[in-house]
């Protein structure tokens, strides 16, 4: 236990000495909810556990117990172990710690039972963190029947990359052309680089870093904790899905194309390693809309990586700015729906297969249909992103209409075989910055 006591103040120290800038996401704190902060690896849940004890909280080293289970110091402990350090806790500071930070607490064998036990004692603020989805939502929601809090953290967001960048918003409305002109800049470099801190502090290891961040995916996170054997196979599927990024994914194609190439696997196999790179939060599957819930979940899915820096750190990609910037407008819509209860997120398909990028549905109605147009001076590109908005909005009943482009911004009146409807065209930077219907995001209600 001698180690472990080392390893209690000796990451005091080191956090205390860390600079750590704070994120957009924020929620009410509760002993009655254990606080679940689930995400990719490196996006920044552990610095947000830093942000918690520095920032929010600015807490002393005697009201607080952190532990990364990935540190080498505690690899290999159980749970009676951390039971008796968060006692030790008590001796080496002389008051039992009211908050407890878990960080990759999925590496801990039996990590349920532990958390359980002091969550059932009501005298903590818990903290946990994992990069895995399923893991802690399944395993979190049978032991603690649903007292929790479950948070989503990306890379930062452009708001935040702009933060990062010392770069300070006040009212929109009132940016002179010089200031504008410095965001559409910064959100150039955003689109090359994503939204990875890493590579923010040093560009030069933009490659290196998405490399790594690879192989930390596929051999930590798929081999190690699924068993994943045929690694050339994952390989080639993670290589499609950034090809197919803000498309339609078949992982019938994938196989019949593995197939073709000699290559003997069960389609079982294919999908368990797609529903594995979901699982690590390395993309997102966005389902199509229909009133039908069956329907939508046999739908065929569109992909969107967790960050667009995956794409620009590989030369051999396409510079697609239109699917960049739709896998952009996507990842901002995702932290919308980890924030509201209600909010779901689909695209959608007309019977004629007119394609809307975006459906956002509150509760029980559709709340707005948004399609992401990097080129609105095509005149034919623009037609048929309107005439889809039209159609669409006829049959799912929704007239707040948007369409997301690089640099046009207006309110248009558009006609299609009678049907009249209002749309409302932005640009991306501006659309990041603001809130619905081009005011300030307000604070909502937080999922339970």
């Amino acid at each position: 236990m001698r180690k472990l006591k080392r390893y209690l103040i000796d990451k005091k120290k080191e956090i205390k000495d860390l600079f750590v800038m704070p994120r957009e996401l924020s929620f009410p704190i509760s002993k009655n909810f254990v606080s679940v902060l689930m995400g990719p690896r490196r996006a920044g849940k552990s610095y947000y556990l830093f942000h918690i004890i520095k920032n929010i909280k600015k807490l002393k080293e005697e009201e607080y117990t952190y532990i990364n289970f990935e540190d080498l110091d505690v690899r290999g402990v159980s749970a009676d172990d951390i039971k008796k350090l968060i006692e030790i806790h008590e001796e080496v500071y002389g008051k039992t710690s009211e908050f407890i930070f878990f960080d990759e607490i999925q590496v801990l064998k039996d990590w349920e039972k532990l958390v359980y036990s002091l969550y059932e004692k009501k005298k903590h603020f818990i903290f946990l963190t994992g990069s895995s989805s399923k893991l802690l939502s399944k395993e979190i929601a049978t032991s603690l029947r649903g007292r929790v809090f479950p948070h989503l953290i990306l890379p930062f967001s452009f708001k935040e990359f702009l933060s990062y960048n010392k770069i300070k918003l006040n009212r929109l409305d009132l940016l002179s052309t010089s200031e504008i002109s410095k965001i559409k800049r910064m959100l150039n470099r955003y689109e090359k680089m994503g939204g990875y801190a890493d590579v923010f502090l040093d560009q030069k290891i933009m490659k290196d870093f998405y490399m790594n961040y690879l192989d930390l995916v596929i051999f930590k996170d798929l081999v190690e904790r699924y068993g994943v054997e045929n690694t050339s196979v994952l390989k080639f599927l993670i290589k499609s899905m950034m090809v197919a990024f803000s498309k339609e994914l078949s992982i019938n194609k994938i196989f019949n194309n593995l197939k073709s190439q000699g290559i003997k696997l069960s389609k079982k196999t294919l999908y368990n390693y797609a529903s594995y790179l979901e699982d690590v939060f390395f993309v997102f599957y966005l389902k199509k809309f229909d009133y039908s819930i069956k329907k939508s979940e046999v739908s065929l899915p569109k992909v969107y990586l967790n960050d667009v820096g995956l794409l620009n750190a590989f030369s051999t990609f396409s510079k697609d700015f239109g699917r960049i910037y739709e896998n952009i407008v996507f990842l901002k819509l995702k932290r919308d729906e980890n924030k509201i209860s209600d909010l779901k997120l689909y695209y959608y398909k007309t019977p004629q297969n007119h394609e809307v990028d975006f459906v956002i549905k509150q509760g029980i109605k559709v709340k707005q249909l948004i399609q992401v147009c990097y080129n609105v001076d095509d005149l034919d590109t623009k037609k048929r992103e309107v005439r889809a908005l039209i159609k669409a909005s006829k049959e799912l009943k929704c007239k707040n209409l948007l369409v997301i482009t690089e640099d046009y911004e207006n309110s248009e009146e558009h006609e299609w075989f009678g049907m009249k409807r209002k749309i409302k065209f932005i640009p991306l930077w501006k659309w990041l910055l603001e809130g619905e219907n081009g005011k300030k995001e307000k604070k909502t209600k937080r999922k339970k």
